[in-house]
């Protein structure tokens, strides 16, 4: 595979997380009520956060070298993510 269609194939797929992340948002509840993108753009950027935390974790697992730092970096992601949803519902 040449070297333009790997990063096209990878373009895709950051493109598609991003459109998928900002459905999961709820990208359209904006727009049928007028009101502000602010939420959708936080609850994107949390999602982001915790898919971090999610593929860092994925690497301790399959990595022989560096699994400590993969696996609390990992978790520590995530925990800030949760901490992000949990401060955005206004339960911290």
């Amino acid at each position: 595979m040449s070297k333009i269609t790997s990063r096209v194939i990878t373009g895709a797929k950051y493109v598609y997380l991003i459109f998928f992340f900002a459905l999961l948002a709820g990208f359209f509840h904006p727009l049928i009520t007028g009101t502000g993108f602010d939420p959708v753009i936080t609850g994107v950027l949390v999602l982001f956060v915790g898919l971090a935390g999610g593929v860092l974790v994925y690497k301790a697992v399959t990595s022989e070298k560096r699994r400590g730092i993969y696996l609390g970096g990992g978790f520590g992601l995530m925990a800030i993510s949760f901490a992000y949803i949990l401060q955005i519902t206004g339960r911290l």
